[in-house]
């Protein structure tokens, strides 16, 4: 298991190279042209970070947390704020112990998030990866609006090697969530995982799809655990933020899955997320495969944001 870690740490070094050199780059080009620490160090080492996606809530905490520990510890060379600055971004980070409470009981766990953000791949993943932690997965297909999704599903759900539910294209959601969880409690699934439709556009409809599921799963499975994670497609950037706000405002979101992290300079939208509306970054997805998914771990992703050994 560490051997495997510390091989998708090294995809994560990879993965994050564009966004390294958009942000650690930058600031290592501010902390070495500095010979002190004043007002203009601050001004340069925020706009960086701006520019870097970190947004403008985010930064001014990290700015604030920065100017304190520079003074608490009477830093007076720029280079020494390095340090302080990644453990800063750490701090802002982290996990609470709970966040991972649903794998570990009877649960129901919906994603959603719009369409193209890898939603449904999303689903596959984390079904693969919950049955190689030893939990029985079932996976509900109530993605019904999308033409090719659930075919898309249930080529991804065959691959993790766990069970469907799905009725044909244009189905009532909740009739597929109803139907899943009878399932779910006739199998001893451990875990039920619901891929659902993602129309930002058309909000209303969301909403009172969403509420739908919410009143079938508080009816049939009043006892399951409830967590809802929002699948972020990275290479958006800001625009990926706007959307955690638009969906905050629909559903209780738990929990956030960040996609596409490869080859996007805008891994620093991870750190706005979580700053900016409190939801955690739970999983991250880096690649294709089925396997191409892993916990967020604050310190892993922040140490390849700024590791050096390019």
């Amino acid at each position: 298991m560490e051997e495997k870690k510390k091989g998708f740490f090294g995809r994560l070094v990879q993965g994050l190279a564009k966004t390294r050199s958009n942000i650690a780059h930058g600031i290592d080009a501010i902390f070495s042209g500095f010979s002190s620490i004043d007002d203009e160090f601050y001004e340069e080492l925020e706009e960086m970070l701006i520019m870097a996606d970190l947004g403008i809530n985010t930064t001014t905490a990290v700015i604030e947390d920065l100017r304190k520990k520079v003074k608490e510890n009477k830093i007076k060379d720029p280079a020494q704020c390095r340090q302080l600055l990644i453990n800063s971004l750490k701090e802002q980070m982290q996990l609470k112990e709970e966040a991972f409470d649903f794998e570990n009981q009877k649960s129901v766990v919906l994603l959603i998030g719009v369409n193209g953000v890898g939603k449904t791949t999303s689903v596959g993943k984390l079904a693969a990866y919950l049955k190689n932690q030893g939990r029985k997965v079932l996976v509900a297909a109530a993605d019904t609006f999308r033409a090719a999704a659930i075919e898309q599903l249930t080529e991804w759900v065959h691959r993790a090697g766990v069970d469907l539910i799905a009725q044909k294209e244009g189905s009532d959601p909740a009739a597929v969530v109803y139907d899943a969880i009878s399932a779910a409690k006739a199998r001893q699934a451990d875990i039920l995982l619901c891929d659902t439709a993602g129309r930002l556009h058309n909000k209303k409809n969301l909403m009172e799809e969403l509420r739908k599921i919410d009143r079938v799963i508080e009816r049939e499975y009043p006892e399951a655990y409830r967590e809802t994670l929002l699948v972020l497609d990275c290479t958006t950037g800001q625009n990926a933020l706007a959307q955690a706000k638009e969906f905050n405002e629909v559903a209780d979101i738990t929990g956030i899955i960040l996609t596409k992290l490869d080859g996007t300079a805008k891994g620093g939208i991870a750190i706005a997320i979580q700053a900016e509306l409190g939801i955690p970054v739970k999983f991250i997805c880096i690649g294709e495969k089925l396997d191409d998914i892993q916990k967020f771990d604050a310190d892993d992703f922040v140490n390849a944001l700024f590791e050096r050994n390019d």
